[in-house]
């Protein structure tokens, strides 16, 4: 189901998307609003799944995960449950979508050094070829979804 967003409804969203902790008090400054205007927006969003959850975002490095990945996984055939149990009991794997093309599945992966990466990516090839990329640097952070541009 498609939620239709006003332009304020995008701004309290951007807002949120770059502090989630911020009081509503200031958020209805920012996005021109009374308090309890703002509240009910957001109160709506969180409602209709909008807002589907806030979280913190941790720096990596800082809680000794050095190295980051980004991982394909070609994955021959349909079973894929024992991928999703592996996928349950691995906190290392911080994301996993599954993808059209040659590649069936895209992983995001964390170490704390090469060789525990090396353990996670054998893991992950007993179900099928794999290709890693590491990562030098998050050269743009997920900033989430902003409002489409109309033409």
């Amino acid at each position: 189901m498609t939620v239709n967003l006003d332009p304020i409804d995008w701004s309290v969203l951007a807002e949120l998307q770059r502090d989630g902790r911020l009081p509503l008090t200031e958020l209805a400054r920012r996005v021109n609003l009374s308090a309890s205007a703002v509240t009910e927006r957001v109160r709506r969003l969180e409602s209709t799944g909008v807002i589907a959850g806030y979280r913190a975002e941790v720096d990596l490095a800082a809680v000794g995960y050095g190295v980051l990945a980004v991982v394909r996984l070609k994955y021959p055939g349909s079973r894929h449950e024992p991928l999703h149990r592996l996928l349950d009991e691995r906190p290392e794997i911080l994301e996993c979508l599954r993808t059209t093309g040659d590649d069936c599945y895209l992983l995001k992966v964390v170490a704390t050094t090469m060789p525990q990466l090396e353990r996670t990516i054998n893991e992950l090839a007993q179900f099928g070829s794999t290709t890693t990329n590491v990562v030098y640097r998050q050269t743009l952070p997920y900033r989430g979804p902003q409002a489409p541009e109309h033409d």
